[in-house]
Formats: structure tokens, C-alpha cells, sequence
């Protein structure tokens, strides 16, 4: 975890979010994620400073050429992330990410070598589209 994140939840909770589950739950997880993924970065734009990580670690969750075990954890915290209500909930002006921050750092430190160029590049186009129709 970045110790410059200051989280407030502890390496135990994060644990258990990020453990692995059967496939029929990594699937329902999956289409969570593809269901809420952009309307969620939308109202967290301003308040996850590591954006670009994030959507790079989507892309890589998404892809099938990433390891199952890897895509399992990326998909779990996204999960956690799409959630409206979780431990702190999202509508909280400046907590509301909080907890979700903490765990998407957990699941991104622990999988990094596997986002690739491809997927940060995808991130990248993606996020200054978004800008560019929000502009």
C-alpha cells in the first residue's frame, strides 16, 4: 500500500475484499464493474488522485490476456469501487473515496507489473476523451 495514502482502513478489511472468489462471483463482480465503471470515475475524478492507474488497471482487468488471479483481485477492488454504499459512503463530499482509494491502491501495488503499455495508453484516450466531451 502507499504509505502516503493515509488510509483509514486496515491491511485486514483490504484482505478481505481482495480475496479470491469462485467465478460465478468474479463474473457478477465483472459486470458490475462494466455496468457503473465511468459513472463512477466521473464523480470520483477530482478525488482519486491516481486516475490514470485506475483506468489503466481496468483495462487490464478486462483483458483476457491478464492472469486470472490478477484480473480476480483488479476486478474485486473495481467492484468495491462501483459500489455506492461501502464502508464510507461515495456521497460524502471529500470521504466518500476514501476507503476506496485504499483499496484500489492495495489491488494496483499488488498487480502493477501486469498493466502493461497498452492498457496506460488506453487509459490515457480515454480519459482526455472524456475531458474533451465534458470541455
Amino acid at each position: 500500500m502507499d504509505p502516503t495514502m493515509g488510509s483509514t482502513m486496515d491491511d485486514v478489511k483490504i484482505g478481505e475484499i481482495l480475496e479470491p472468489v469462485g467465478s460465478g462471483e468474479n463474473r457478477r463482480r465483472e459486470q458490475r464493474v462494466r455496468a457503473g465503471f465511468w459513472r463512477t470515475v466521473k464523480k470520483a475524478a477530482r478525488q482519486v488522485p491516481f486516475m490514470e492507474e485506475l483506468v489503466a488497471g481496468y483495462y487490464c482487468a478486462l483483458d483476457n490476456d491478464t492472469p486470472p488471479r490478477v484480473r480476480g483481485v483488479l476486478i474485486a477492488a473495481l467492484a468495491y469501487f462501483v459500489l455506492p454504499f461501502d464502508l464510507v459512503p461515495d456521497f460524502l463530499l471529500g470521504f466518500g473515496f476514501t476507503d476506496d482509494m485504499a483499496v484500489l491502491a492495495a489491488a494496483l501495488n499488488a498487480v502493477r507489473r501486469h498493466i502493461t503499455p497498452a492498457h496506460r495508453l488506453a487509459a490515457k484516450k480515454a480519459l482526455s476523451e472524456n475531458a474533451a466531451d465534458h470541455a
